[in-house]
């Protein structure tokens, strides 16, 4: 399981929050110095990143991979506070990573891949999770966020 675990993190957050984004900052002419902050915000993003890869792992008895997924709804740790916490991450880490090295189209990668996520998530992820986990997956959705934290968590 934590081989498969390693693999889905590699293939998919790897590619789109690391490949891809290093690819597009050694390719842009325009990258200008860096800011501290950045690396902070990025290493956050990366930290909150692998908790939810965990959160799957061990609650979910699967991985964040369309063909090995979690066995049970996962809402414990930080899906208590949002749905979707890992793309939340990736855009962190993304965000941190442009503020780091201000890459303008790292800019407009990020704002395309949120855009593709949003969708992921609307027409694709949260109808198979109604049909999945049912009433569990209409409570769960209506006490918590899809995107932004509230600051009071889901206590159950």
């Amino acid at each position: 399981m934590l081989f498969r675990a390693l693999i889905a993190f590699l293939t998919l957050p790897g590619v789109f929050a690391g490949i891809v984004p290093a690819w597009i900052v050694h390719n842009d002419p325009r990258c200008r110095g860096s800011l501290p902050a950045g690396y902070t915000l990025t290493a956050l993003g990366l930290f909150l990143l692998l908790w939810c890869v965990r959160d799957f792992l061990v609650s979910g008895r699967g991985t964040l991979a369309p063909w090995d997924p979690p066995k049970r709804l996962v809402i414990v740790g930080l899906y208590r506070f949002t749905r979707n916490p890992m793309y939340v991450a990736i855009t962190l880490l993304l965000c941190g990573w442009i503020l780091a090295v201000g890459s303008t189209w790292l800019a407009w990668y990020t704002l395309v891949l949120v855009m593709a996520f949003h969708l992921r998530v609307v027409l694709y992820e949260e109808p198979r999770l109604e049909k999945l986990f049912g009433e569990e997956w209409r409570k769960y959705s209506a006490s918590v966020p899809r995107w932004f934290i509230r600051p009071h968590a889901r206590r159950d």
